[in-house]
């Protein structure tokens, strides 16, 4: 009698345990299958994370961003000590100073050179008309024509000069240049409106050549990864609509386009032979959020929350009802 109570109790146990496991099982169950003509697959939100590195080492003299924070398109978030930067800096301009003042003395020479030939010429001219008329000796044009011909060589030098001194010009010009270019490099903007997700230096810290300061979330650029079978890809295209239902929000579908399908496979079996067993590819496929959508929203995203992405298959077809945007002021990450 015991016995037949107690298997009688056990039944009723396992009865229970089944009820509550199909029970937590349709509760949890991946709603890809839940709408007809439509690929879904679970995912996160993700965001894209834009490194901000430094191209010159040195040390870190001010911080003006903290983790957390708000940041617009090219605003100053942290610059390096550039003291030494800048007295090189003033060295080489002042060796562009000094390249130009040379060059200006050459030039000098060289216009003297132009009146010495000039006046040099004119006296071998005289010569060869006087030696013509028997009225010189030979050497007396051969000296004037020996002067004339040293004051068009150290012309030609004079003109070398100032050329050598256009090229030292043009170098100091790089140099100063190069510094300037540092110098500049020296502050780190944010290329991008966002927010700053790490902070991995503090002021007084040495980095090094390309040293990641912070990193700023690309928050426009939203999106949500998922894998969908081979049957299912081969129907969507880049751009084809999509909705993003997070679990935080399940009442509010979020408009979104697929901006990347994988090329490539994801968990392909080693051999592929069969339709089966292609049928069990994988592709990676991202669904990015309307940038105009989240530009109203931008405090509001939040990477990392679990949700679903639904990919429309037919492009004809109407999406339903649960999945209609009702009002889009509503939607946000």
């Amino acid at each position: 009698m015991k016995q037949s109570l107690l298997k009688n109790i056990l039944y009723v146990l396992v009865i229970i345990g089944l009820i509550t496991s199909v029970l937590m099982f349709t509760k949890y169950w991946d709603k890809t299958d839940q709408y007809e003509g439509i690929a879904s697959g679970n995912g996160r939100l993700e965001t894209t994370e834009v490194d901000i590195t430094t191209k010159y080492g040195g040390r870190i003299a001010n911080i003006y961003a903290q983790e957390g924070d708000m940041v617009e398109k090219g605003q100053l978030l942290a610059e390096l000590d550039t003291r030494e930067i800048e007295a090189q800096y003033k060295v080489a301009l002042a060796g562009v100073e000094q390249a130009k003042q040379n060059k200006n003395y050459a030039q000098a020479i060289v216009s003297q050179q132009e009146i010495d030939l000039t006046q040099k010429k004119k006296n071998y001219l005289r010569s060869k008309t006087l030696f013509e008329s028997k009225s010189i000796a030979l050497i007396t044009l051969e000296e004037d024509e020996t002067e004339y011909q040293r004051a068009e060589a150290a012309l030609m030098a004079a003109k070398a000069q100032v050329t050598n001194y256009e090229a030292a010009i043009n170098a100091a010009k790089a140099n100063a240049e190069s510094i300037e270019v540092q110098l500049q490099e020296s502050k780190l903007y944010s290329p991008v409106k966002g927010r700053v997700l790490y902070r991995l230096v503090e002021e007084g810290e040495m980095i090094g050549n390309g040293g990641k300061a912070l990193v700023v979330l690309d928050l426009i650029d939203t999106y949500m990864t998922i894998f969908l079978p081979t049957s299912e890809v081969g129907l969507i295209n880049i751009g084809s609509e999509a909705r993003i239902v997070l679990d935080a929000l399940p009442n509010i579908p979020i408009p979104a386009k697929v901006s990347f399908i994988s090329p490539e496979a994801q968990f392909t079996p080693k051999e592929i032979e069969t339709e089966t067993e292609r049928e069990k590819l994988m592709f990676r496929v991202k669904v990015k959020i309307a940038p105009e959508l989240l530009q109203g929203h931008l405090h509001k995203i939040k990477s990392g929350l679990p949700g679903v992405a639904y990919v429309r298959l037919n492009e004809t077809m109407p999406w339903p009802d649960s999945l209609t945007m009702r009002d889009r002021n509503e939607s946000r990450p």
